[in-house]
């Protein structure tokens, strides 16, 4: 089988943190790929759980919620309290759900009277087209997204600035540029039932599953997760061997799900026996019942095996880049590491800090080499899959 400082400040006086919707149509950019709406579904708009805080530990006031956190060890990695102090003012665009991360906003916000901390959330997309339309007077001083795609787009529109060697240090190399850095993580993974198959059944190589996998299998198409995935094997296979694979998962009948959530869980209910997803969608269906039986799987160096990042940037225009830089480095200190694995259930991408769940560490992966950036161009994906006959 798979490897089945509360800092105290109540009753401010004044609430700096502004939580603002994004306003209006922005004029349309050509940065193709980075869907809006939470970006096509990399946790960030499916509600489906898992996502809550409960006051937290002792170590940080940031949540603790469900299955595998009890007993879980104080992170490692560097605290908040021995980074540089946040002063000034700061707008940060974020495509990243407020569900999602909001809480560990409000933590940054409130450590530091002196942080007049304005968020404003929509679509990473939506945020690329905002700051590239607005031009020099754009007041965003950090984009925070859900993929490496829109980074990607953003710094080659020329609109982001180089990261302070000291904080770019943080991760490892694949997980950033000069540009931007990844913050939390996300792996391609195989969930199967574990009533059904064992993990040595599996195939380690995802191009094998549509005709070598003797079960039923599923996956979400019209997914953004699931279009990144075929991005990579297209980028990985070439766009022949590609089309065969996608029409062999039409032949082999493979079960259309709207969401990679819903896929796992009929797993968990035995509708299909395997799938191709997200490991936290895996997680989250733990979470809600531990004894659930659904395990995760991974190919071997291959798009199934694909890893993907949320991650930020310092904006070219920003009237303070060092503030900007050290809330980027907020991101990656113990205790918002320590969240992304609590409540986002991601990858932490500080090696101080292990993934909730019994999963292998990044180190453990074997992940392709790939230009995560190059993940944005989802367009000649989705005419590949229409080609094959999927609905997306």
């Amino acid at each position: 089988m798979t490897r089945h400082e509360s800092d105290g400040r109540d009753g401010r006086n004044v609430r700096r943190r502004r939580f603002l919707a994004a306003t209006g149509a922005v004029g349309t950019v050509g940065i193709a790929g980075c869907t809006g709406g939470g970006d096509g579904g990399d946790g960030e708009d499916s509600g489906d759980g898992g996502d809550g805080g409960d006051g937290g530990d002792a170590e940080s006031s940031i949540g603790q919620v469900g299955s595998g956190r009890e007993g879980r060890d104080a992170p490692g990695g560097t605290p908040m309290a021995e980074m540089p102090a946040l002063e000034g003012e700061l707008t940060v665009y974020s495509g990243r759900g407020e569900f999602l991360v909001g809480e560990l906003v409000s933590y940054i916000d409130d450590l530091y009277d002196d942080l007049d901390l304005t968020v404003r959330y929509a679509g990473s997309t939506d945020h690329v087209n905002a700051i590239v339309n607005e031009g020099e007077g754009s007041p965003a001083d950090v984009f925070y997204s859900v993929n490496a795609g829109a980074l990607g787009a953003l710094a080659d529109a020329g609109r982001t600035q180089a990261l302070p060697d000291d904080v770019a240090e943080l991760v490892r190399s694949e997980f950033r540029t000069d540009q931007w850095i990844g913050t939390s993580g996300r792996a391609r993974t195989v969930p199967y039932n574990t009533d059904e198959f064992d993990e040595s059944d599996l195939p380690d190589d995802i191009m094998a599953y549509p005709e070598e996998f003797p079960g039923d299998l599923g996956w979400a198409p019209s997914y953004g997760s699931c279009q990144a995935f075929v991005t990579a094997m297209r980028l990985l296979e070439g766009e022949e061997d590609t089309r065969e694979w996608l029409e062999a998962m039409v032949e082999a009948g493979a079960t259309a799900y709207p969401d990679e959530f819903r896929t796992c869980q009929e797993i968990a209910d035995g509708t299909i026996d395997a799938a191709f997803t997200n490991h936290y969608y895996i997680q989250r269906v733990l979470d809600g019942n531990p004894e659930a039986p659904i395990a995760t799987a991974f190919t071997q160096g291959d798009a199934g095996a694909m890893f993907n990042v949320a991650g930020a940037a310092v904006v070219d225009t920003t009237s303070d880049a060092d503030l900007a830089a050290n809330f980027v480095r907020h991101l990656l200190s113990a205790e918002a590491q320590d969240y992304f694995a609590r409540s986002t259930f991601e990858y932490p991408l500080i090696p101080e800090v292990e993934p909730i769940g019994d999963l292998p560490t990044i180190d453990e992966l074997d992940v392709p080499d790939i230009d995560l950036a190059e993940l944005s161009n989802l367009e000649p994906t989705i005419d590949l899959m229409r080609e094959a006959g999927i609905q997306v």
